[in-house]
């Protein structure tokens, strides 16, 4: 065998605890796509600020602490972006259920975040955790009073359907644009979205295939990959508004614009005046795992 490119004994980590994380892409079948996510598996050793500082660190759009649960939960977990914490997000929920799952060899795990814990069904394929579909808070639409500010800062005229804002974790606010074209064509103005500071999701589609951008620039995630907090508002807002049936699951791709193409899937049972349940679900792939050296010489 040919010798290391580097010797293999260097004392890299000498003198310093180590802190051990996976990576985890979300909201994909396959490995180098969809939506990144940090997963810390004990976030005990940690303060708030180290959890922010990590997150930092990291740069994607969310990592994960595991903590023990103070409910019947299986863990609780903290989420932050790399600019504050968050009480729900749907890629870290789903990336961090498909570690749970693995490592308690179960078909379902209940999360406990910010915003009440969160139960995910999760899927087998010879053997390995395939797919998971979680149980959504069931958010409730608020009229949204600034709406020609967001559409200036998207550079878009005018929203096929009312603008909107759903709070699930993130506040979400919804434009439906006529074509995917438009969507993909899309140059926000960053500055004036992050003065909003909420996440803009712009969307267009039909049927059962449907194409949606963020844009969260508030919270340090110029544009995100994969936004499951937000693909059960989608789907409820366009039950509500009457372009998909209720029960009906539709297909959301997000990502491509910034070459991280996710799915995500979302259905809404119920009716406009009383919606009983919200589930979104996709794929995830465990891709790298790790360790980091915090303190030390």
């Amino acid at each position: 065998m040919d010798a290391p490119v580097i010797p293999n004994s260097v004392p890299w980590l000498e003198g310093s605890q180590l802190h051990e994380y996976l990576v985890v892409d979300a909201f994909t079948p396959r490995p180098l796509e969809g939506n990144q996510l940090g997963v810390f598996l004990d976030g005990r050793a940690f303060t708030e600020d180290q959890m922010l500082d990590l997150a930092r660190e990291l740069k994607f759009a969310e990592t994960v602490f595991l903590l023990p649960p103070e409910s019947a939960a299986d863990v609780r977990v903290r989420i932050f972006t790399p600019d504050t914490e968050v009480p729900f997000a749907g890629h870290p929920v789903l990336g961090t259920a498909f570690v749970i799952g693995t490592a308690l060899g179960t078909d379902s795990v209940v999360l406990q975040t910010g915003a009440g814990d969160v139960p995910v069904a999760l899927e087998r394929r010879d053997g390995r955790i395939a797919f998971g579909r979680m149980e959504q808070p069931v958010p409730t639409p608020e009229p949204y009073d600034q709406e020609a500010a967001l559409l200036a800062a998207l550079g878009v005229q005018s929203s096929e359907l009312p603008v909107e804002l759903y709070r699930q974790g993130p506040e979400h606010v919804y434009v439906a644009l006529a074509t995917e074209q438009a969507v993909a064509g899309l140059r926000p103005d960053m500055a004036a979205l992050s003065a909003l500071s909420v996440c803009a999701n712009c969307f267009a589609g039909q049927g059962r295939s449907w194409t949606t951008r963020m844009f969260w620039p508030a919270v340090g995630v110029p544009e995100d990959a994969a936004t499951g907090s937000a693909a059960g508002p989608l789907a409820v807002h366009l039950a509500r508004h009457g372009r998909i049936a209720f029960g009906q699951e539709i297909e959301i791709h997000q990502g491509a614009a910034i070459k991280r193409p996710s799915v995500l899937y979302a259905r809404v049972a119920g009716s406009p005046e009383q919606i009983e349940s919200v589930q979104v679900g996709g794929s995830a792939q465990i891709v790298a795992h790790g360790h980091f050296r915090i303190g030390g010489g």
